[in-house]
């Protein structure tokens, strides 16, 4: 008598190495060129000059995003990561060095990046930091060419006083606003995922809708993701967003559109036919 073994026969089956199923979901292709050639755009940033306040900034005409935040939150050094450009901005070991507003080029005049001087820390003259404070509103509530601001905070101390002022200020006038917790590199993945989300929903308590990521200057963690949301804001636009040539598609002759008219008759009267054929058929 046969003595079964008491294997099933789908145990080399089970015995197999199982296959990783990812979860991951995939990055949208237009997306990540739209990514790509914005942060490549935004590299071609100069400066473009100075101004100690409004009457004197550049001409009120085409687009800006202007970065704000305190003189500690590492705007200078966000601000040179995003560009490739390590002395752009000028970052300091002393916070409150920007002492104007600073305007650079993206390629043309009428698209520009804002440095606005830092607030709340810098080792100032309380005196001076009332004039700051003064110059920053002004700019805020008159200048017509912005389009949105960058607000930065330190991921370890989001939403401190003058922050939670900027955002009020922005919201009062209709101003979009990308926040930036900076210094992402200074905590861990799950630490930094938290205050992420601890921010998202002090915004939504506060009835602010503003969008907001992880930064790190250090490691260049979320350099596409904020060049993405700039561009949009700045009117940006791919060279070629189509794949292929219009100017290259033949027009219509007389001819063709004569034929056109003819297989239009033929497939008409195709799907009559067909109707009729299905109206004689006796159901099952």
């Amino acid at each position: 008598m046969h003595r079964s073994s008491g294997k099933s026969k789908n145990s080399k089956a089970s015995h197999a190495p199982k296959q990783k199923i990812s979860y991951e979901k995939k990055a949208d292709p237009a997306i990540s060129e739209y990514s790509t050639s914005s942060l490549n755009w935004l590299r071609k940033a100069e400066f473009l000059m100075s101004a100690p306040k409004l009457n004197l900034c550049v001409e009120d005409t085409g687009y800006e995003i202007a970065f704000a935040g305190r003189s500690n939150a590492g705007k200078s050094s966000a601000i040179n990561a995003l560009t490739n450009q390590k002395q752009l901005a000028r970052a300091s070991k002393k916070p409150g060095r920007t002492q104007m507003i600073n305007f650079f080029s993206l390629g043309n005049p009428d698209q520009r990046l804002v440095d606005l001087p830092g607030y709340g820390y810098a080792a100032v003259p309380e005196a001076m930091k009332i004039v700051w404070q003064k110059e920053l509103e002004n700019y805020l509530i008159h200048r017509k060419s912005l389009q949105g601001l960058v607000l930065l905070m330190d991921i370890r101390h989001p939403l401190q006083h003058f922050d939670v002022m900027m955002l009020e200020w922005a919201y009062s006038r209709h101003l979009f606003v990308h926040v930036l917790l900076t210094k992402a590199d200074k905590l861990n993945r799950g630490p930094a995922n938290k205050a992420l989300l601890e921010v998202q929903q002090q915004l939504k308590k506060m009835k602010l809708n503003f969008s907001i990521q992880l930064f790190s200057s250090l490691n260049k963690q979320g350099l596409e993701e904020l060049a993405s949301v700039m561009a949009g804001r700045l009117n940006y636009t791919l060279d070629k967003t189509l794949g292929f040539d219009l100017d290259a598609i033949p027009e219509l002759s007389v001819d063709d559109i004569e034929d056109e008219f003819i297989d239009q008759d033929t497939e008409s009267n195709l799907n009559v036919e067909n109707i009729d054929v299905n109206k004689n058929e006796k159901p099952e």
